[in-house]
């Protein structure tokens, strides 16, 4: 017998809160069973970025600086950046060349005696706040032609109107069930005795797919030893 030849098996919404009630221990009958699961994923995926770095949601950007401008908005799903590099010469196969900035605290930022002094930014201090993240250079550009580029991570697309696909690799498609099955169980009395069932499942899921869900290379660490 032939295999199906295809590997393109996704999940809409309606379908993970279905598979997930019924680990759970019930059908799912009802809108407000569908409202609840739908509420349910997307306070689980914040969790996910809380948990750590998902690969899928690595993305990169770039700002066009101002001169005489140090403060910039980021993209409001940032969640925060990753690197960051000053890119000068753009678009010029001779001379285009991404330079490192380093990322600094609020309490070295603002150490900064002079912050108007203008020059090719080396430094750079990230505000993560509620409605958008900024990003503060320094020495403040002092011309146009500096290109910002970096790469951040974006939250997960909210879970949609019940029809939409998830925001995220198919390999999480177990643990997300998993852990939809686990959210469901903890608002529901009559579900309360398979929550630690359901909860081992999903803590076993998750690390089976974050373990798969990360770097392949080879890394280097060096300490930092300081002098007395």
């Amino acid at each position: 017998m032939a295999t199906s030849g295809t590997t393109a098996f996704d999940m809409d919404f309606t379908e993970i809160a279905e598979e997930a009630w019924e680990r759970a221990g019930r059908e799912m009958r009802s809108g407000y069973d569908l409202r609840t699961a739908r509420r349910s994923m997307n306070l689980m995926t914040i969790e996910w970025q809380n948990r750590g770095i998902n690969m899928w949601t690595i993305d990169e950007g770039t700002l066009s600086l101002t001169q005489g401008t140090s403060e910039y908005t980021l993209p409001a799903d940032t969640i925060d950046l990753l690197e960051q590099q000053i890119r000068t010469g753009s678009g010029n196969v001779a001379t285009q060349s991404d330079l490192t900035i380093s990322r600094i605290s609020v309490s070295t930022y603002a150490s900064i005696p002079n912050k108007l002094t203008q020059g090719r930014p080396i430094q750079v201090f990230v505000e993560r706040l509620r409605d958008a993240p900024k990003i503060n250079v320094w020495p403040v550009p002092d011309n146009n032609d500096y290109i910002f580029y970096y790469w951040r991570m974006r939250r997960i697309e909210d879970a949609g109107t019940g029809v939409n696909t998830a925001d995220m690799n198919f390999r999480f498609f177990p643990c997300l069930v998993a852990g939809l099955a686990y959210y469901i169980a903890m608002k529901d009395p009559e579900l309360m005795a398979r929550v630690p069932m359901l909860k081992d499942a999903y803590e076993e899921q998750f690390a089976l797919a974050a373990g798969e869900d990360r770097e392949k290379t080879s890394a280097r660490f060096v300490p930092r030893i300081g002098r007395a």
